[in-house]
This record gives structure tokens, C-alpha cells and sequence, in this order.
């Protein structure tokens, strides 16, 4: 037995040297490894999307030039339709609920993709900005025409202004699951 350490067994010598990690600071089983990759899968989901999603606000109104409580109630338009830019502060809080909810789920995919796929992880910043550009896809040809928002007209420059931004948005989320199993 590891000095300190406490042995796990019925107490007829069978199970004498099975180590309880915590105890005797072993290497953890294999249950426990599992339990810190579920751990880290969560942790990076938690903290990409919700960094990601927070900055997304910010350069959402950065690009347009607005209070980033008006671009919280264009997030709510999704739900409320054009009312929601007569609504106040609670108009605004659910438009900040549901962009952290959407950015928790859409990294969360990309969290599950890379536990699958090993190369996510090693090429996390190319990974990144391909999710980035499909995440940019997805939003603006099947969410947002499929919700009660009035869909977007883009420039030039306010479509590469939106690029831009979702790439920064998968280079997140992929910077946070790049160590992730």
C-alpha cells in the first residue's frame, strides 16, 4: 500500500493494494477519467458559448452602431416579431437568455464534433473558422428566416462585417474545446 494511501477491499487480503485515487493521489480510474472529460466537455461548452455569445452582442453593435440592448431585443424579435422593439429591459433580458441559449447548443455541437473528431482539437484554429462560417450559414438561411425576425438586408461590407464576426464566434468556441476528449 502507497504510504498515506488507503486500500479498498473485503478485508481477507483480496482487493490489498487496490488504491482509492483520492486518498493516496494514484492516477485516476478509468470511470474517473471519464467523469473529467464529461467535466471538460461541460466546462467548455459553458464557457465558449457564453463568452462567445456575449461577444457576439458586443460586435453585433459595434457593426450597426447601436446599444447592445437594442441588438438583445433583434434577438427577441426572433420570438416576438417586430413588438419587440417597443419592449423595454425584460425585452431585452430574454433576447440575452435566448442568444446564451443558442450559443450554449451551438457550442455544445461543436464540443461533441470534436470529441468525435480528433483533428478538431489539433487544428482547433482552422476548425474554428470553418464553424464560424457554417454557424454564419445556418443563422441567416434556415434560423432567422424561419423565426418571426425581419430578415436582415446586407451591404458588402455589413455581410464581410458578419462574417468576420462569426469567424471570431468559432475561433471561441474551438479555442475553449481544443483540449477537450
Amino acid at each position: 500500500m502507497p504510504a498515506g494511501g488507503v486500500t479498498i477491499g473485503r478485508g481477507d487480503g483480496a482487493g490489498a493494494g487496490v488504491c482509492c485515487p483520492l486518498a493516496c493521489g494514484m492516477p485516476p480510474q478509468s470511470g474517473t477519467r471519464m467523469n473529467q472529460a464529461r467535466r471538460s466537455a461541460g466546462a467548455a461548452i459553458l464557457r465558449g458559448g457564453l463568452v462567445a455569445g456575449t461577444i457576439d452582442i458586443g460586435a453585433a453593435s459595434l457593426i450597426n452602431m447601436v446599444d447592445p440592448l437594442i441588438i438583445l431585443r433583434a434577438i427577441a424579435s426572433g420570438l416576438l416579431g417586430r413588438a419587440a422593439f417597443a419592449g423595454g429591459l425584460p425585452v431585452s433580458l430574454l433576447g440575452l437568455v435566448l442568444q446564451w441559449a443558442m450559443s450554449l447548443l451551438i457550442a455544445a455541437i461543436f464540443v461533441l464534433a470534436a470529441q468525435r473528431l480528433a483533428w478538431m482539437g489539433r487544428r482547433w484554429i482552422a476548425a474554428g473558422l470553418a464553424y464560424g462560417v457554417v454557424v454564419f450559414v445556418v443563422m441567416e438561411f434556415v434560423v432567422v428566416p424561419l423565426s418571426a425576425a425581419k430578415n436582415p438586408h446586407f451591404t458588402v461590407l455589413s455581410l464581410l462585417e458578419n462574417v468576420l464576426a462569426m469567424l471570431l464566434y468559432g475561433l471561441i468556441i474551438a479555442f475553449f474545446a481544443r483540449r477537450v476528449r
